[in-house]
């Protein structure tokens, strides 16, 4: 059974105060069996690395929220792969939708992003979803391939590294979901990761045994238990939950407790 993968994303928010909180909370009830990795805003990534690394739970684990995919060069207030690397990161979030609405990464962007991501020994957590509107049209497995497809030659070459033994999750977060306290069904969200699946397997099915496919979308304590108990779904990519160190630890063991 693959490992689960609980992620929090504080986008910008959160401070080493929050850190301190949750990896205190795990440190003395552990972590229920599951990895757990925090992804504060840059500025934090090396001091919560060290936090973590000191506090030596079983499955802990730092990562960026972001990065540019060229290896270094002229591009003010970007952080490259390496960099994050050297901060003590093992993982990094790329295509969440964010990034794609606000500031206009493309598909492509998001594949580069991810094959950096490897060439620095970084596990990809890639987001795909889609709108509301997309929803509504009956367009979700078409935008969530059509997210899907340029990353196929990385999808090919996955291997080692990561937590569980392969070097990338997809995170599905249904664009409509995330913020407005409203989240898919387990059963909907059960079928798009079913897809996601099947797309990693058709270039990979080594990798695709590995993989880990989590759920991004206004994930919180009363209905992570639901969400986690469908077959498929390996976890969870939190928001505004895990800026709440009592709610994120609640996530963490409420949904899969030893």
């Amino acid at each position: 059974m693959t490992r689960p993968l609980i992620a929090a994303n504080w986008k910008m928010n959160g401070d080493l105060a929050l850190a301190e909180a949750v990896i205190a909370g795990l440190a003395e009830g552990g972590g229920g069996g599951v990895d757990v990795l925090l992804c504060p805003p840059f500025v934090y990534l090396r001091e919560v690395a060290r936090m973590a690394r000191q506090a030596k739970v079983d499955g802990l684990m730092v990562g960026a929220q972001n990065l540019d995919y060229h290896a270094h060069g002229a591009f003010t207030g970007e952080v490259s792969a390496a960099m994050v690397a050297d901060a003590g990161c093992e993982y990094v979030i790329v295509g969440h939708s964010e990034r794609r609405a606000l500031f206009g990464e493309s598909d492509d962007d998001v594949a580069r992003k991810a094959q950096a991501a490897r060439g620095a020994g970084l596990a990809a957590v890639v987001c795909v979803g889609e709108t509301f509107a997309e929803r509504e049209a009956g367009r979700t497995e078409a935008v969530v391939e059509s997210q899907l497809a340029p990353l196929a030659g990385f999808f090919a070459g996955g291997g080692g590294g990561g937590g569980d033994g392969c070097d990338f999750a997809v995170a599905y977060e249904p664009v409509w979901a995330i913020g407005s306290g409203q989240s898919a069904t387990p059963g909907d969200a059960r079928a798009v990761h079913e897809l996601i699946r099947r797309r990693i397997a058709a270039r990979n099915p080594a990798a695709a045994n590995r993989a880990r496919v989590i759920y991004g979308g206004s994930v919180k304590p009363g209905n992570a238990a639901g969400l986690f108990a469908e077959p498929g779904i390996d976890g969870a990519l939190v928001g505004g939950a895990s800026l709440a160190a009592r709610d994120f630890l609640s996530i963490i063991r409420g949904g899969y407790a030893d």
